[in-house]
């Protein structure tokens, strides 16, 4: 089994190194370029169309742009904004943050993509609900329904493993901070999302909609306050992320050292995990949005990328990187704890718990998305009737995931990964001139951009 283990370990290591680098990074460029980058081009005008329209209503029972946003964000905003970042340098150096900005800038082009497919190809469910994704528009658009098969069944599986580590993260933190037992934090953490997602997709929209704004909100003004604080160590972060981003950095203090591939291995993985960009998960919360345009709803993706990634992720990276806390004795032992660390240092005992407070509210954000998921995938698969059957394993696995059961299944969660991104970039390059079509039409209608920026005859 050790040896099996040490295998998967191996093969997920090369795997989200240049292969993945290739897909997602390569990937998204091709797209951006063919869309011709877009995301610089109208960036003050899609900024307005999506920070600027947060709060615009819709009717009773729909769900909002901004809803279906801050549903694709709740699972993106999670432990890896916290625990993943300080990760992601303590391994790869502080040059890995260069390259989670570099695939944020790429993945604009890729989720993009998506989400307008997702839109365009989606349809109506048995309760009257939109749904869409990648097994729909792999389906109906490259006729290839067995890649939507294929991919459907992978990620339908891989999110038990996910729910399992997400589950865990909570209960550690938990026994860490308040020295509640794993199994009172996995009853309470399942009951609490089960109340959200036996309500659907309407009321998870809802509760999203609240939740995640005060959660990253909350956690920003915190880890804001420590950067402007350490203000004077901005320049000198900025040189370490720029400088190793290219070259290796020897071991100084807790930090081991790192070399360039560890830097862009890091990098890619923790921008891909953190804003799901190319992985096809996305669309199916998008797909369920009130619009007039597929395109419009598309821009929700650089809006979730800049909240997720430019903001929340750069954050935790400046508040460790500025405190001093990844090269302090020791640090290397436990990675995942210094930003609770830099919290503690800088605001006393009440700042590791704001910490694992936030942990714990993303995590369950999460998990409430993650379900949706899930069900989305059996559903397609299976039928509606089966897909409840999943939404009580999915559940059940929150509670087995929390005390600890069913490790050996984590080792598959990277591989499995990239078993449902490869599909999907595939998908996306195929079907990316329908995109480049659809935004042409939009950008060119009096009904849509021009008649927004008051250009219509």
């Amino acid at each position: 089994m050790d040896r099996f283990i040490e295998l998967v370990n191996a093969a997920t290591g090369w795997v989200w190194g240049l292969p993945m680098l290739l897909t997602l990074g390569l990937g998204g460029f091709f797209l951006s370029a063919r869309l011709g980058f877009f995301q610089v081009r109208y960036f003050p005008y899609i900024i307005k169309q999506t920070f600027g329209k947060m709060f615009t209503k819709v009717e009773e029972g729909e769900v909002s742009p901004f809803a279906a946003a801050t549903a694709a964000l709740a699972s993106t905003v999670g432990a890896s904004n916290i625990i993943g970042v300080p990760a992601a340098i303590m391994f790869g150096g502080p040059g890995a943050v260069f390259w989670m900005w570099v695939m944020a800038f790429m993945g604009m082009g890729s989720k993009f993509v998506e989400i307008v497919l997702g839109f365009k190809y989606r349809e109506k469910n048995e309760e009257g609900e939109y749904v869409g994704g990648p097994m729909y528009y792999m389906e109906k658009g490259l006729n290839m329904k067995w890649l939507g098969i294929f991919f459907s069944f992978v990620l339908m599986i891989e999110l038990v493993p996910s729910i399992m580590v997400q589950a865990n993260s909570v209960s550690a933190s938990a026994l860490e901070a308040f020295n509640l037992n794993p199994a009172i934090t996995g009853g309470v953490t399942l009951v609490l999302v089960g109340l959200v997602v036996i309500g659907g997709i309407t009321r998870i929209a809802k509760v999203t909609e609240k939740l995640v704004p005060f959660m990253a909100l909350a956690y920003f003004i915190g880890a804001m306050v420590i950067v402007i604080v350490n203000i004077a160590e901005v320049p000198r972060v900025l040189g370490l992320i720029f400088g190793y981003a290219f070259r290796p950095m020897s071991a100084v203090g807790g930090f081991a050292g790192s070399v360039v591939a560890a830097s862009v291995r890091w990098g890619v993985a923790r921008g891909v995990y953190s804003n799901e960009a190319g992985m096809g998960t996305a669309p199916m919360a998008h797909s369920s949005a009130t619009n007039d345009h597929a395109v419009r709803q598309g821009f929700w993706g650089m809006f979730e990328i800049i909240v997720d990634t430019i903001i929340i992720c750069s954050t935790t990276a400046f508040v460790v990187l500025s405190s001093g806390v990844w090269n302090a004795p020791g640090a290397m032992d436990n990675p995942s704890g210094l930003p609770a660390a830099a919290f503690t240092e800088f605001y006393g005992p009440i700042g590791g718990t704001v910490v694992t407070l936030s942990l714990l509210l993303f995590v369950v954000s999460t998990l409430i998305v993650i379900i949706f998921y899930g069900e989305k995938q059996a559903e397609f698969l299976f039928g509606l009737k089966f897909s409840k059957v999943m939404r009580y394993v999915y559940l059940a696995s929150i509670f087995v995931g929390a005390i600890g059961g069913a490790k050996t299944l984590w080792i598959f969660l990277d591989i499995m990964l990239a078993m449902i991104i490869f599909p999907n970039m595939l998908a996306l390059f195929l079907l990316h001139g329908e995109v480049r079509e659809l935004t042409k039409e939009y950008f060119s209608s009096e009904k849509y951009y021009l008649k927004d920026v008051g250009k219509a005859k």
